[in-house]
């Protein structure tokens, strides 16, 4: 990827003063997004979705999920191989490099770490990922890590399991993901009202003799920000509105989720959504918008012509998405794709600036 020299100081500056030009009080729907390139890929590896956040120094520190190729088929490898790495980079655009594993795959019970979502709230950092146990999907469930700085100093947040664990399958019959077929996964985090809003996936079922499971989000609310965390009786999303990997955010006073468009609702499914609520607690699907497109919308369908799939087809489909702020407004967007024109790289993350749309 070609990426421009900035000024680290000179342009973070200038992104701090583009609220009052570009980004006054927008609504999340009414911007586009603009290709720049290549955010992470590694090679011999799958690279799947980057979680970013500004250090104290200015430089912007992506956590990412990675696994090697050729180790297992079928792209398997994330729920099998998996592990969160550590990449930094000067500015938002890249280039990152890579930095360390932040969370190694340990196998057995705290097998392969994946998924990874990082908030700075409290003044404090917020690791939140998934782990399953030997290789189970109905096994998973979600970790909470929190530090002081983005040395990989984690510790496991006080008020969960001695792992980290923060957020398991409901037992509690009268919750909504009691019939949770597997786990609790794909957290997102935010801090409303002096509370704390871990949304959570769980694939569910209508009724018993349902034959394939309904994608659908929840929430479990804390009164700290290091829990315990306590399922909601009732999903936020409508049951038979499919929903996969949301990331939550808050302005305006309104709760967003940006997720994929899981089932084609609102156009091709290489794209996505974004959900709107008043109170957090439910997003109407009729307040639902279309969002982000494939990635061939913004390259064109020639660049990846000759591309290998690992994942999804040809058009690129985008997942993941993890919004970077800056000046608490949301300025990149980090996604993930499976298909890949460079040989012997595996899927991948690209970024996008966020403009507004006049």
């Amino acid at each position: 990827m070609k990426t421009k020299k900035y000024n680290l100081k000179g342009f973070l500056a200038g992104m701090v003063a583009l609220p009052s030009i570009c980004f006054a009080q927008p609504e999340p729907a009414d911007f586009d997004y603009e290709y720049v390139g290549v955010a992470v890929q590694r090679e011999g590896m799958h690279v799947w979705g980057s979680s970013p956040v500004i250090g104290p120094k200015g430089k912007v520190h992506l956590y990412v999920a990675q696994w090697p190729m050729g180790t297992r088929s079928n792209f398997s490898g994330w729920f099998k191989d998996c592990e969160i790495a550590h990449y930094v980079g000067d500015t938002p655009e890249g280039p990152f490099e890579f930095v360390r594993v932040a969370v190694p795959d340990q196998d057995g019970m705290f097998n392969s770490p994946h998924n990874p979502t990082i908030k700075e709230i409290d003044g404090r950092y917020v690791l939140s990922f998934i782990v399953n146990e030997n290789n189970n999907l109905k096994t998973q469930r979600i970790v909470m890590y929190v530090a002081d700085d983005l040395n990989d100093t984690w510790r496991p947040v006080s008020g969960g399991e001695a792992d980290g664990t923060i957020l398991r399958k409901s037992e509690k019959s009268t919750d909504w993901s009691y019939t949770a077929q597997l786990g609790v996964s794909n957290p997102t985090l935010i801090k409303k009202d002096d509370k704390y809003y871990l949304y959570n996936k769980s694939v569910i079922k209508k009724n018993p003799k349902a034959k394939r499971g309904n994608y659908t989000y929840g929430v479990a609310i804390a009164d700290k920000l290091e829990g315990p965390y306590i399922h909601q009786p009732t999903q936020v999303t409508e049951i038979g509105m499919g929903i996969e990997d949301s990331y939550a955010f808050s302005l305006n006073d309104t709760v967003y989720m940006l997720s994929r468009d899981f089932g084609s609702k609102k156009g091709s499914h290489g794209g996505g959504l974004l959900w709107k609520s008043k109170d957090g607690l439910h997003f109407p699907t009729k307040d639902i918008t279309r969002s982000f497109e494939h990635l061939t919308h913004y390259i064109g369908d020639e660049a990846l012509s000759k591309a290998k799939v690992h994942r999804g087809d040809k058009t690129g489909r985008l997942e993941r998405p993890q919004i970077l702020f800056v000046d608490d407004k949301p300025a990149y967007l980090y996604m993930a794709t499976g298909t890949n024109a460079t040989p012997g790289y595996g899927s991948l993350s690209h970024v996008f600036r966020m403009k507004p749309n006049k």
